[in-house]
């Protein structure tokens, strides 16, 4: 379910029994020293050399492969890191920091592994993390979470935190998930609940209030980029609640976030939509418009297609598209092309 889903990031540190990490340990090596010369950039990319990819990083090059997957001695790159030659190490001389012992030992060790590659980890499955065996004479493990951050006080050599007293909690908890203080009768109840679901039981009570989707539907919201106005010259008013109101029920209703995306992206396209899925709808609607005397309507019609994509991509996909309509876009996977072809889609469904 989308919207009382928890995810938790537990970051972990490398070990040498682990296997080298690309997107954590020598991706940041390769952009911070390599890719300015060796990335994606066709106009600056130096000796046709393309490190960003593994196609390009293991292509042959008139003899040499700068990364032969598990040929560490085969593996040109290593070499020009390591070599004292001025006019063959890497990075060259004042062009930046050559690098540690300890960073040239983990590429070894990565291409010795396979060299491979990964996706940026925005565009990766997320894949569940096994939950960590822990010693419970310092904290009671009530659920998953807990075992994570107990392992990693743990690590750290840091004891729990004493557990907060039931004022606190409530206080706490009701500022979370309705961005309101508890009432007196909520504490009464909170406090007279003696059984071993009581914390349970007052999160239930405050999920069903509609003051939980209120105040989580502002984040919605925002990325949608909701205003009661036009935006443009003398900011005119626009009658659009019916759209968010519909985003406070669907929080409400903790509505599944495939059948949330759906709707917004097209519910007057499926099979008899109801009227809430052409409300939803109203998500390519918060564009900002402009009638102005004067202005080209053509031009503002163009403008809104470019927000929405722009919105979609930024909203959905966690990218920043924007670049992408002037050039292919260097640092996400996205081509000039790609744009105009989602633009085209969006044009068209206006």
């Amino acid at each position: 379910m989308f919207i009382r889903s928890l995810f938790v990031l537990i970051l972990g540190f490398s070990s040498l029994s682990a296997k080298v990490s690309f997107n954590d340990e020598i991706r940041p090596l390769l952009s911070n020293s390599c890719y300015r010369c060796h990335g994606p950039d066709e106009e600056d990319r130096k000796a046709k050399l393309r490190l960003d990819t593994r196609e390009g990083a293991t292509k042959d090059h008139k003899g040499f492969t700068a990364i032969s997957p598990g040929k560490v001695e085969d593996s040109e790159l290593i070499y020009r890191i390591v070599t004292d030659d001025e006019d063959e190490m890497m990075p060259p001389p004042g062009k930046g920091a050559r690098f540690t012992k300890e960073q040239i030992e983990l590429f070894k060790r990565w291409i010795e592994e396979g060299a491979e590659y990964e996706v940026h980890w925005s565009y990766a499955k997320p894949v569940r993390a096994e939950v960590p065996q822990v010693d419970e004479t310092k904290m009671k493990v009530r659920n998953p979470i807990d075992a994570f951050i107990l392992s990693r006080l743990s690590k750290e050599d840091l004891s729990p935190s004493k557990e907060a007293d039931p004022h606190t909690l409530i206080r706490r908890v009701a500022f979370d998930l309705t961005g309101l203080p508890p009432t007196k009768a909520e504490v009464d109840a909170f406090l007279a609940d003696e059984s071993a679901k009581a914390y349970e039981n007052l999160v239930n009570r405050l999920l069903a209030k509609p003051a939980f989707g209120e105040h989580w539907a502002r984040m919605w919201l925002d990325l949608a980029r909701y205003a009661d106005s036009a935006g443009y010259a003398d900011d005119p008013g626009r009658t659009i609640w019916a759209y968010r109101d519909w985003v406070i029920r669907a929080f409400n209703e903790n509505m599944p976030f495939d059948q949330f995306t759906i709707d917004q992206i097209a519910g007057d396209l499926v099979p008899t939509p109801t009227e809430d899925q052409l409300i939803a709808t109203a998500f390519h609607r918060n564009t900002k418009t402009n009638n102005e005397g004067g202005t080209s309507d053509e031009e503002f019609r163009n403008a809104a297609v470019v927000d929405r994509v722009n919105t979609t991509m930024a909203t959905w996909m966690g990218t920043t598209a924007a670049c992408a309509q002037c050039h292919t876009h260097k640092y996400d996977p996205i081509s000039h092309a790609e744009y105009f072809q989602m633009f085209a889609i969006l044009e068209i469904a206006r």
